[in-house]
């Protein structure tokens, strides 16, 4: 997979809304698959502080010189992930996102893997875009996005701190 628009879409993606114009409300309820990304004329300036907010009162911010080693300069696809139905099945993409949203306006949460797309200075001007899927193709679906991620471009995502693995 090439992790264009083009590609994201023909495999079954919908959605690709810029952050800043993100309804809530349009993003389906259920478990999935949901990526972050760039349009080509995206260039980074990365902040000395994350706008997102702590986590078990850690600082998401990293050092320029760490986000700079993370950043994957030929890649349009900044994070991948996954949101879950939940223990309860009440979670789902709508409130993955919406929660990862208000990470990034500085409300403490427990997402804390996307920190970095925080440290970007116009974050909001990322796209999202996302795939419904059954629960148990979830984690299988997550990790083969990664490692095809990583056979294209040498590593993981900018924001992808930690591969998935299928779960058995």
């Amino acid at each position: 997979m090439h992790f264009s628009k083009k590609s994201l879409t023909e495999d079954g993606f919908t959605g690709f809304r810029p952050l800043d114009e993100l309804d809530p409300m349009r993003i389906p309820q259920g478990p999935g698959v949901f990526v972050i990304l760039r349009r080509g004329d995206f260039e980074p300036v990365f902040l000395s502080k994350s706008t997102a907010g702590t986590f078990k009162k850690k600082d998401p911010s990293l050092k320029r010189e760490a986000l700079e080693a993370e950043w994957v300069g030929d890649a349009s696809v900044l994070y991948i992930g996954k949101a879950s139905a939940g223990s309860q099945g009440n979670r789902g993409l709508r409130k993955q996102i919406q929660e990862f949203l208000d990470y990034g306006r500085g409300r403490p949460t427990v997402v804390w893997d996307a920190r970095l797309i925080w440290q970007l200075r116009d974050a909001m001007d990322l796209t999202i875009a996302w795939k419904e899927l059954p629960p148990s193709e979830l984690n299988a679906a997550e990790a083969a996005y990664h490692a095809s991620f990583v056979a294209a471009h040498g590593r993981l995502p900018y924001a992808n701190l930690v591969q998935a693995r299928p779960r058995k």
